[in-house]
């Protein structure tokens, strides 16, 4: 039943926004259908963030069922006053298609998931911390729940959104939360079908009327697209073949070693820490581990984008709207996923760069790409101010691997400047196994389709658009090989650059990777000699996933639903069961103290799992979104002080520092605080949950 409530809702999004979507893609041979759902999100979720930020409207279900309302109105009056009912008609076999595609993938990894939904691990109690703390919040921003009484102080439009569609659903958010991963799988693949399929639709609407063949190989770019987005892994599953190299962090040549079959041997997160000291992750491992991460959270959004840049560099007049779209799409990225909005602007301004010198010379193509750019940049300022007037930054400059001594001189002037004290850049071959599939059929497409042109003003658009797409993409690959985002993790300085500009490459490789490959296969000469090698890379590509799941789901053997909380039953019974009454009995947020400890451990498990903001949870996180470790460390003290201290006034004093309500006292708690003085509590206040050793106190101030 949640499971259908939860389609149901994405079906009305879809419908609802269905009128206003196929206004901005027209000449799409699904009117963008389904990319109505994404847009949808984008709208609600972004309006409802807004009044919410401004104090206009407080956060709650009223809230959005009256936004739906206004926006189903708009919708009606658009559908009707545009005539767009037959389009609507005309579509119907499409839009069936793409839902069913959706609803498939859905279903699909709702069923994987069920075979382990734990929110355990990983980063998923900050996820799902901050999905709790959205959803008890009546504005925005949230509490942070590991800082009390602070703000959220880093990118959690994403978790907003899923807050949102939990508070309008009803779902528990232990359930909420492997539904919303399951709803971005299905985004992924719908959105990922119809942009590759599109993309392929206008190139050949250059040359004639669609038919029953040329529809064949739209559906295949779209599938192929769809596939290597969603599904797709990267070279690296070679070593399969190949016996075990060791250590595990020293990556060996896969020609060094001898061959043997080694499916049960080879360890599917390799493929995403192959490069020592980086991170290299894409989609399909993202969904297996099952952290509702920014960068996740953002496929949707990053989708809309491309198409909206599709839609521009295929059309010679456009209105304002789209470019507006633009902006707020990159608002809603620094808001997610902070260093996809200046990716997308260099995509972005690549694209309109390269539009606008088909009817421009150089010089004033650039400034015109460059005023456009301005323009992006201050709109996106503009609909993301609410949201960084609450915000303080952290980053503490920009390093340059291997920069000369004028530059590392000048960059003791300020800490945006660059500051360079590493030269480790990524080896060749490592590169070469990453990103060797999309490059080799990239590097096919010019030789059997770009090379025997006169000039590239006779490409076709959509060909002259994978190309730019694709130099993008491999500028984004680049970039980490000489600049990084420095952070607070000295040894994997650069890791989280590659890791970021990596994924978005990889998405926009996938997506184009799908309509280069169709466009191979239908040439009239067919290139068989390369085609077979692309097959076999293929191969590599679509194995990962069989590693991956088998791997992280136990191979499917035990379903258990889609409760994200179940599995405290096995390990603090007593504390899943105070956990469940914190969650259904109080309200607003007050401050609980429970034990704190280090990241990725199962300490601040309370305020995850119930969005009570606490003194302190894992104090490196705090420290990564704070820029200091100052007040993250002085707390963990006196966090050991409000246990274990005798003196009455001392705690008291600290009580009321940080407005604490309620004490926890738990397994945890017993083993971190081994002179835990739980008496005074008694005197400070009463016990109103108890469960086996497990107890929770109000105390008397509150």
């Amino acid at each position: 039943m949640e499971f259908l409530s939860w389609y149901v809702i994405f079906l009305a999004l879809g419908l609802i926004f269905w009128p206003i979507t196929t206004l901005l893609f027209p000449s799409f041979f699904d009117k963008g259908y389904a990319l109505s759902k994404i847009l949808g999100l984008l709208i609600l979720g972004y309006s409802m963030w807004l009044f919410s930020s401004l104090k206009l409207l407080p956060f709650n279900t009223f809230s959005l069922i009256v936004l739906l309302g206004i926006f189903l109105l708009i919708n009606t009056v658009l559908a009707y006053k545009k005539q767009l009912t037959p389009q609507l008609l005309g579509s119907v076999r499409i839009i069936i298609f793409e839902e069913l595609l959706f609803l498939g993938g859905l279903i699909f990894w709702s069923y994987i998931k069920a075979h382990e939904p734990s929110i355990h691990g990983l980063e998923k109690f900050m996820d799902f911390g901050f999905i709790n703390s959205s959803l008890k919040a009546e504005f925005m921003p949230p509490k942070d729940i590991w800082l009390a009484p602070f703000s959220i102080n880093y990118y959690y439009f994403g978790h907003f959104v899923t807050a949102l569609l939990t508070k309008i659903s009803g779902i528990n958010s232990a359930v909420t939360y492997n539904l919303m991963l399951s709803t971005l799988f299905a985004l992924t693949l719908s959105g990922g079908f119809s942009l590759g399929a599109n993309l392929y639709h206008l190139f050949i609407a250059h040359y004639k009327s669609l038919s029953l063949h040329t529809t064949r190989y739209i559906l295949l770019s779209g599938l192929l697209a769809a596939f290597l987005l969603t599904l797709g892994g990267n070279l690296q599953t070679i070593y399969a073949f190949f016996q075990t190299y060791t250590p595990a962090d020293s990556p060996v040549p896969f020609w060094t070693l001898p061959f043997q079959f080694n499916f049960n041997g080879y360890w599917y997160p390799n493929a995403t820490r192959f490069i020592p000291l980086t991170i290299h992750e894409f989609p399909i491992y993202s969904f297996v581990v099952s952290d509702l991460h920014g960068h996740v959270l953002n496929i949707p959004f990053v989708l809309l984008l491309i198409a909206l840049l599709i839609k521009i560099f295929s059309s010679s007049l456009l209105s304002a709207t789209y470019y507006l779209l633009l902006s707020l799409l990159i608002a809603i990225s620094l808001m997610t996923n902070v260093l996809d909005g200046p990716i997308y602007l260099l995509v972005i301004s690549s694209v309109l760069f390269v539009k606008n010198l088909q009817t421009r010379p150089f010089l004033t193509a650039a400034l015109h790409t460059a005023k456009e750019g301005a323009i992006i940049i201050f709109l996106a300022a503009i609909f993301s101010l609410p949201f960084w007037l609450a915000f303080k930054p952290f980053a503490s400059g920009v390093g340059m691997l291997c920069a000369p001594q004028f530059l590392i001189n000048l960059g003791k002037l300020g800490p945006f400047i660059f500051e360079a004290d590493h030269c480790a850049r990524s080896p060749l071959w490592m590169l070469a196994i990453l990103w060797g599939f999309p490059y080799f059929i990239i590097i096919g497409f010019i030789f059997f389709v770009i090379k025997g042109l006169k000039s590239l003003r006779s490409l076709n658009s959509t060909d002259l658009l994978v190309l730019t797409l694709a130099l993008a993409a491999t500028l984004l690959i680049l970039i980490p090989e000489f600049f990084y985002a420095k952070d607070i993790y000295p040894a994997h300085y650069r890791a989280n650059t590659v890791f970021k500009f990596g994924y978005q490459a990889f998405i926009i490789l996938g997506l184009i990777s799908g309509y280069i490959i169709t466009r191979l296969i239908t040439l009239t000469k067919k290139p068989y000699l390369f085609l077979a090698p692309c097959f076999l890379l293929l191969a590599f590509i679509a194995i990962y996933p069989y590693f991956a799941i088998n791997s992280y789901y136990g191979e499917l053997k035990t379903y258990r639903g889609l409760d994200g909380l179940s599995y405290l039953k096995d390990l603090y019974l007593n504390d899943y069961q105070a956990i469940l009454w914190l969650r259904n009995n109080i309200q607003g947020q007050p401050v609980i103290l429970e034990a704190q400890g280090d990241s990725y451990t199962d300490y601040a498990r309370i305020s995850s799992n119930t969005g009570l903001p606490t003194v302190i949870g894992w104090p490196v996180h705090e420290w990564l979104w704070r820029g200091s470790y100052d007040e993250a460390g002085k707390r963990s003290a006196e966090v050991t002080t409000l246990y274990e201290s005798p003196e009455i006034n001392l705690t008291q004093s600290l009580i009321q520092k940080y407005n604490i309500s309620y004490v926890f006292i738990g397994d945890l708690e017993k083993q971190k605080y081994t002179n835990l003085n739980e008496e005074k509590f008694s005197q400070l206040g009463k016990i109103v949950f108890q469960s086996g050793e497990t107890r929770i106190y109000q105390l008397n101030n509150n």
